[in-house]
């Protein structure tokens, strides 16, 4: 669920398809975050608002904010407001008034490469003091062979997988010292191996979940070729021996709050 810089767009029928499981094996975050009625929440990278229903559902006041169009007219069809912005101008945005209660965010930080201290201070800046911030995302390590195979085969067709690679995943303790930098009180903080099924072979969730990469190759045979070759791969060591896939995921999930005024 991007909120940052994301090359190469995104299909909201193709993520309801390939990553419904991403918003599914949320409930824990929500829990945590513990939405209460009448709270003004934004939703940072909200996608297809699914998680955002769940929010409004619990009597929240929802905003929801996604940096692909297609994906914030997904969320508004489901009755959220939602709006595009880039996560990097939280404190900028024209469109989004005030503070709020908390801020809220799944798989989507990971995506907000440029600059994530710039994305933190934003999210800083748009709380009331006293306000949470309560997030998950991937950490260190999270898909490695995944991406090792997306970056290998890039360059073995001669092109630079630093200028496609569209992810951020830190350490436990470089997200913490960010997160102080910014003013925050970090209440909790931690990472976890989530081993994940797909819903379908991993083609499909390299066609959309990793689509900076793909895209940078022309649609058709190119195209193929490297997703073809990026699957063989990984068949050995992600594909068990019921022909399921499963993801290397590795979460880091934080609440973190502003400090009340004194």
């Amino acid at each position: 669920m991007p909120s940052g810089d994301t090359p190469g767009g995104w299909n909201a029928a193709d993520y309801a398809r390939d990553a419904r499981f991403v918003a599914d094996l949320a409930a824990p975050l929500v829990d945590l975050l513990d939405p209460r009625p009448g709270e003004r929440i934004l939703d940072l990278g909200c996608g297809d608002g699914v998680l955002s229903h769940t929010l409004v559902e619990r009597g929240a006041d929802v905003l929801g904010v996604d940096a692909s169009p297609d994906l914030a007219t997904a969320a508004r069809e489901r009755g959220i407001h939602a709006i595009v912005a880039d996560g990097h101008a939280l404190a900028d945005c024209a469109e989004i008034s005030g503070r709020f209660d908390a801020v809220f965010s799944n798989a989507a930080l990971h995506w907000m490469k440029r600059d994530p201290q710039v994305v933190i201070d934003g999210v800083y800046q748009r709380l009331v003091p006293g306000g949470r911030f309560v997030a998950e995302f991937g950490g260190a390590g999270n898909v490695a062979p995944i991406q090792d195979a997306l970056r290998a085969q890039a360059k073995a067709r001669g092109v630079d997988p630093d200028t496609l690679d569209p992810w951020y995943f830190p350490t436990d303790a470089e997200y913490r010292q960010r997160l102080e930098n910014a003013g925050f009180v970090v209440d909790q903080l931690a990472s976890f191996e989530r081993p994940t099924e797909l819903p379908g072979d991993v083609s499909q969730w390299l066609t959309t979940l990793a689509r900076p990469f793909v895209a940078a190759f022309e649609p058709g045979a190119a195209r193929q070729d490297y997703v073809a070759a990026v699957r063989d791969r990984l068949v050995d060591s992600l594909q068990d021996e019921h022909g399921r896939w499963i993801a290397p995921y590795v979460r880091l999930r934080f609440v973190a709050h502003r400090p009340a005024e004194r």
